[in-house]
This record gives structure tokens, sequence and C-alpha cells, in this order.
């Protein structure tokens, strides 16, 4: 079985050079065929790997929106860059990825994890936060609303 963990790794490691970079969507294809070069590990999951970096691009505005409101005292630009792009791979799993596929509690504990093995001290807790922010949200707006009595 391919590793996803160490496939979201390299994602998070191709969006960190992307975003620290500030290169342009069409240059991440660069950026993630030199991270595979210089992985030895055979049990990736190429295709996932493309599917959340495609993902994450074509919805970097909703995505980084969600993070904005999540996290107001927190404006973007001084969000530590590997605690933003953990967000945003944890945010399009969450909101994208079949939920059959990837639960929503396993898209949280690996954004978690990829903050503490890329991010400070106190980036597990932050990307904790406002994911649990965000799914509690997400899961307000999927349940049915009361029917009102009727009242004569």
């Amino acid at each position: 079985m391919q590793s996803r963990h160490l496939s979201r790794q390299i994602v998070m490691q191709v969006l960190y050079e992307w975003d620290f970079k500030s290169l342009k969507p069409a240059q991440i294809q660069q950026v993630l065929t030199k991270q595979l070069s210089l992985q030895k590990a055979s049990k990736l999951d190429l295709n996932f790997i493309q599917e959340i970096i495609r993902g994450v691009l074509a919805n970097l505005p909703t995505i980084d929106k969600l993070i904005a409101q999540a996290a107001p005292e927190w404006p973007l630009n001084q969000i530590a860059r590997t605690d933003k792009n953990a967000l945003r791979i944890g945010i399009y799993e969450l909101m994208y990825q079949d939920k059959q596929e990837v639960p929503p509690k396993v898209a949280i504990n690996e954004a978690i994890e990829l903050a503490k093995t890329f991010g400070g001290n106190s980036s597990g807790k932050f990307i904790n936060g406002v994911l649990g922010t965000i799914f509690r949200d997400m899961e307000k707006k999927s349940e049915p609303e009361p029917k009102k009595s009727k009242q004569s």
C-alpha cells in the first residue's frame, strides 16, 4: 500500500516552496519533479499528490478565505508558511475529498502531523484550532434545519 502520509509530506514541501518563492501555478510541476527526485521512497502515491496540489491551487481563494475567517486575529500574510500550507492541505481534504476515502478526522490529524513535522512548537495546536472551527462550521451547515411548527 502506498503511504498517503509520506505523499502529504511531499505535497507540503511542494506547496511550501511554491509559496516561499512566489511561483506561478504553472511552475509547480517543476517543483514537484524536483521534490520527487530527492525522495528515495517508492511508496508515494503520485496521483494522490497531484490531486491535492491541483485541488489546493484550484480552490486557493476559497481555502484562504476560510483560513482568514477561522483565524481572524492572524492575517494570512502573518501565518507561517508551514502552518498556512498545512491548513491548505487540511481544508482541501476536509472540503473536497471523498469523506469515505479521507474521513474528516483523518484530514485534520494529518494536517496537525504536517504542522508538527514542519512547523514550530505551537503549530499543531494552531492547526487543530483552525481546522476544528472550520469542521464545526461545516457540520452546522450540513445539519437539516428544524421544521417550524404551524400555529393556527
